[in-house]
């Protein structure tokens, strides 16, 4: 696989933080679990619980050999914003990135859950949209 990096850009592979200081083309020979500078979730972006969950998969790809905590912070989580979910797209898109991190592929399980970002703005939108009469 063939990565180009910018002057000043970050990437994670296998727990690891790599800063490049000019343009550099890199290729991944094996099996490595990196993470581009531009997928990374600051924490205090994780606002809502799509968000919330995002975070707890990236902190489990980050730091791969100390990622118990994580991934039992992850099960709570997910069990209970599939329990909340009224939507039964949303529920089952949480069920498939729920699948693939009890099958540990948590690359594809972050991917699974940036996939779902769209349609929880969505539900948040419409949630908020409705009117203090339309909701009672």
């Amino acid at each position: 696989m063939h990565i180009s990096l910018r002057a000043g850009d970050k990437i994670y592979i296998n727990g690891a933080v790599l800063r490049v200081d000019r343009k550099v083309s890199i290729e991944l020979l094996n099996d490595a679990t990196f993470l581009l500078e531009a997928h990374v979730m600051k924490v205090e972006d994780a606002t809502t619980p799509l968000r919330q969950l995002y975070f707890i998969i990236q902190v489990m790809l980050m730091s791969p050999a100390d990622c118990e905590n994580a991934r039992e912070m992850f099960r709570s989580a997910v069990a209970s914003t599939i329990a909340a979910s009224q939507n039964a797209a949303f529920a089952a898109g949480l069920r498939d990135v729920d699948r693939l991190v009890e099958s540990k592929r948590v690359f594809e399980a972050l991917k699974a859950a940036r996939a779902l970002f769209p349609m929880e703005a969505e539900i948040l939108a419409a949630g908020r949209s409705m009117s203090p009469t339309a909701a009672a």
